[in-house]
């Protein structure tokens, strides 16, 4: 009786076994999961993407292009009450017309202009852009339309005679720049390769490196040729020295993308190269 009570529980646990490993019927493959019907359907791709901006079509239907500047750069570009004025202004006012365009001025940092083209904020950037090689690494710059140099202002009286003076053995002159200029740049570059001891304090605009001359906290500044003859002329406790620190060219940035509109810019500039009309500007403005 025990055996064939043994015999019945070991029959009850095999059947029990086999219930619980049985999985039910698999769902057919033609019928839609839940997450299938949720996912998003991929576009066919044979149907057309956006256009991207560089386009010339885009440039085409463009009634207004967006300029940055840092606006305390005269004669190039300045406040005259609350308008801003100045030979690339007056140069892009001619350009926009020549493209049957309006254009709008965004007063910002010169340290910022850049950013703000490779990342469409603004079409353009202006305001006194030397080409350098380091630059062209992120924007396009339009052909060149002024040749300038980079000056050292002192106060009067100043020890600094020449720009040799700068580079003299044990020299450590306190020297102002505005952030991201090519002055910053050059004599960024000569202190960390020739070794100088000069003390280089950056500035956002040049109105305070004047202050900070004026008041002594600086020895000297680079600056633009003609706007630190602007300075100067307004501020006779201060001199321009005579020999130039560097020669550069000027020239208008834009974003990669924009190469029809880098297009229209060059030939509308050339244009005015060749008749006159940007050496009108600039005679208008720097005697």
């Amino acid at each position: 009786m025990k055996k064939l009570f043994s015999l019945f529980l070991v029959f009850s646990l095999i059947f029990a076994l086999a219930a619980c490993s049985s999985t039910p019927a698999a769902a057919p493959t033609d019928a839609p999961t839940e997450a299938a019907t949720d996912a998003p359907t991929e576009a066919p791709t044979d149907e057309p993407t956006a256009e991207p901006a560089s386009a010339g079509s885009d440039v085409a239907a463009k009634t207004k292009l967006v300029v940055g500047t840092s606006a305390d750069f005269p004669p190039y570009e300045y406040y005259d009450g609350d308008k801003i004025v100045g030979v690339e202004v007056e140069m892009m006012e001619k350009i926009a017309e020549k493209l049957g365009m309006e254009f709008e001025l965004v007063d910002m940092s010169f340290d910022t202009i850049i950013a703000a083209v490779t990342s469409g904020k603004v079409d353009i950037g202006m305001s006194g852009f030397t080409v350098t090689e380091e630059r062209k690494q992120n924007v396009n710059f339009s052909v060149s339309y002024i040749k300038a140099k980079q000056s050292i202002v002192v106060p009067e009286g100043s020890p600094i005679a020449t720009v040799d003076d700068l580079y003299t053995e044990g020299a450590t002159y306190a020297v102002g720049v505005q952030n991201s200029t090519t002055g910053d740049l050059y004599i960024t570059e000569d202190v960390e390769t020739k070794g100088l001891k000069l003390d280089i304090q950056r500035f956002t605009k040049y109105p305070d490196i004047i202050a900070a001359l004026k008041s002594g906290k600086l020895e000297c500044a680079i600056i633009d040729d003609q706007v630190a003859k602007a300075f100067v002329e307004e501020n006779p406790e201060l001199h321009l020295l005579d020999t130039a620190y560097a020669d550069e060219d000027y020239a208008l940035c834009m974003s990669k993308d924009n190469t029809e509109l880098l297009a229209q810019i060059d030939k509308a500039l050339e244009e005015m190269i060749a008749d006159g009309t940007m050496q009108a500007i600039i005679d208008k403005y720097i005697k």
